[in-house]
């Protein structure tokens, strides 16, 4: 299977490492992830967007690329290309202010384009391979309090306000939650037992 990971921290997927402020447990997550795919023999493709220096401001110059279905730039165009010949699409970032941080909304805004990725006309996607979109999250929020009080925002934007739109049913979320109250021990567990 063609997986592609896109990555989304300001320290890059290689901070797994347990180094006060240079160490995000979602590049850990990354690792085990990629660890298990690879043993399943998929081919992995890592999108790291703040290692790549992705820029997420759209400009007016790439605004009139986009309405023309043109990609934006070079690097977009890649990340097109692997996206349209994905089996799986995983996205991985942690939750700020209940979404995406805003990398990760740039990639959308970017790369999943009119004309390129999907129809303009009817919304439909052109991802032939119907992918499956598996969503990782870390956050502070309990799950419960995000769903409840907050009225689970990611999903809205992603499931709902992206992804049905465009007609990819497969979707998951897979929230790991107050991952900053976990002990070191408690977080290893987490890793252990984690599955995509």
């Amino acid at each position: 299977m063609k997986t592609v990971i896109i990555f989304d921290h300001p320290y890059t997927a290689t901070a797994s490492h347990n180094v006060p402020h240079q160490r995000a447990f979602l590049a850990a997550l990354c690792q085990q992830v990629q660890q298990q795919l690879k043993a399943q023999n998929d081919q992995v493709t890592l999108i790291d967007l703040h290692a790549e220096q992705f820029d997420p401001v759209m400009s007016a110059a790439e605004l009139a690329r986009w309405r023309r279905g043109l990609p934006v730039n070079a690097q977009v165009a890649r990340y097109q290309q692997a996206l349209l010949a994905a089996e799986r699409i995983i996205f991985m970032f942690p939750i700020w202010w209940e979404v995406m941080p805003a990398m990760t909304k740039g990639f959308l805004d970017k790369v999943y384009a009119k004309n390129i990725l999907y129809r303009g006309d009817n919304m439909r996607t052109k991802l032939e391979r119907q992918p499956r979109i598996d969503v990782i999250t870390t956050m502070s929020t309990p799950k419960l309090l995000y769903r409840w009080l907050f009225g689970a925002p990611l999903l809205k934007m992603l499931q709902r306000g992206t992804f049905l739109k465009t007609r990819l049913w497969h979707f998951k979320w897979h929230p790991v939650v107050q991952v900053d109250q976990l002990t070191l021990a408690q977080r290893q567990q987490v890793l252990a037992k984690f599955k995509i």
